[in-house]
């Protein structure tokens, strides 16, 4: 039986990562408890296990009492067997012999145990995870539900949720997976190890392993913005004059943010040079677009006003406005972007007009281009024209016709200029705290 029990909290210590006491603790408690309930015991029986030889033994508190014969209790005479000169009111501890111990209900002392080691089990993953938040852990994906990925990561399984995933990336059962612990929760099952992908601190994190100078100190992130799986822009200063932290973070050739690139499946990583001037800081962060001006706004706070050239408005705004809103992101100010004054081409002003109308009313830009070729430029003037007319001058089908009829008297009264994916209109100004 010594042999038995030994080899098996050998086998729960090395297969579960429970530490030895603690598994020998959850088998005293467990045949403690099953004990008091299946044998003619009082409440303050206790169970040892011999950390050496792994011998059980288990003692019972007995008092002494003519009048009491609940559990626990024991005549004068009787206790006088085990104590000389016991008398009424005395307590002493007798052991139970291990034989009578071994009858009780085995399978309910192995289901108890289990338990107390699975509660051992979840607590010494909560105790070492929670020391671990920021901290980058590899796995092995092992189950896909829906969009959440459930992670092998050896002794359980962490889960990686849909939202903390990056939108463009693909996982199968079995492909290798590197992310961050985001967060360890206490949940009805035990505490759960959430992962993520997503936040910009994986990012960062990726950065301190692979940039020698900043785990040395050398190279101090001052802020991140992302935007997961497509940009992000990373503010980066020295405390020695002599290294040039963009490059440090860059490498030779490339190497370093190459190799984050690969980890983040191509998302671009923007590296600039922080600086306490906030308007140099603004002129690092919305590179490569060159700005014609940069003020501090007298009305509104922390905003900072921007003007560019014509060709340079789609560069700094970027796609969907990711460029200057991971900037206001990026900087903590509130960038507002318009374009210098300057007259518009007739083809600028044709452009201008197809997409404007193609956001409007919701419609594919070709079709938008045929409604301005003939002189349909906005809302209103669709609506004083009529649908027979509109269907025999622009040659679309008649229920198209009726549906961009439709979109212009929902617009009618309230109808806003909006940029294009690239471009925006002469007399816009874009704010980057706006939405995409």
């Amino acid at each position: 039986m010594n042999n038995e029990l030994m080899a098996m909290v050998t086998f729960l210590e090395r297969d579960r990562g429970v530490s030895r006491e603690i598994i020998i603790q959850a088998i005293e408690s467990a045949l403690q408890q099953s004990a008091r309930r299946s044998m003619d015991v009082s409440p303050k029986l206790r169970v040892c296990l011999d950390r050496r030889t792994f011998q059980i033994k288990a003692y019972d508190t007995l008092t002494v009492s003519n009048t009491d014969v609940s559990p626990g209790c024991i005549s004068v005479r009787q206790a006088q067997r085990y104590k000389k000169g016991a008398k009424e009111g005395d307590s002493f501890e007798v052991e139970i012999p291990a034989s009578k111990l071994g009858r009780i209900g085995a399978a309910s002392a192995r289901q108890m145990i289990l338990q107390k080691i699975r509660e051992a089990e979840r607590k010494s993953v909560y105790d070492e995870y929670k020391d671990r938040i920021g901290e980058i852990v590899s796995g092995t994906v092992k189950q896909i539900d829906r969009r959440d990925i459930y992670v092998d990561l050896g002794r359980f399984d962490a889960l990686l949720p849909a939202k903390e995933r990056i939108p463009t990336e693909e996982f199968s059962s079995g492909d290798h997976i590197r992310a961050i612990v985001h967060r360890v929760v206490q949940g009805s099952n035990g505490p759960a190890v959430v992962l993520s992908r997503a936040s910009a601190e994986f990012v960062k994190t990726l950065f301190r392993l692979e940039v020698s100078e900043i785990s040395d100190g050398i190279v101090e992130i001052m802020g991140i913005a992302r935007d997961p799986g497509f940009r992000t822009k990373l503010a980066v200063k020295t405390l020695d004059d002599k290294v040039d932290p963009v490059g440090a973070c860059v490498g030779l050739r490339g190497v370093r943010v190459r190799n984050i690139i690969r980890e983040l499946n191509g998302e671009k990583i923007d590296i600039v040079r922080w600086h306490q001037d906030i308007k140099q800081f603004v002129i690092q962060a919305l590179q490569p677009a060159k700005l014609a001006t940069i003020e501090i706004s007298k009305t509104s706070t922390k905003t900072i006003l921007v003007t560019v050239a014509p060709d340079q408005l789609s560069l700094a705004i970027g796609k969907r406005g990711q460029n200057v809103r991971l900037t206001s992101k990026l900087t903590g100010w509130r960038v507002s972007i318009q374009k210098a004054a300057g007259e518009e081409t007739f083809a600028e002003q044709r452009e201008t007009a197809i997409q404007n109308l193609a956001e409007v009313l919701q419609v594919e830009e070709d079709i938008a281009a045929v409604l301005v070729n003939n002189g349909f430029l906005t809302p209103d003037g669709i609506m004083a024209s009529d649908v027979q007319y509109m269907t025999q001058t622009t040659g679309l089908d008649e229920a198209v016709v009726q549906k961009i009829f439709d979109a212009a008297a929902s617009c009618v009264g309230d109808v806003p200029l909006s940029e294009s994916e690239d471009e925006a209109s002469a007399d816009e100004v874009y704010d980057g705290n706006g939405a995409e």
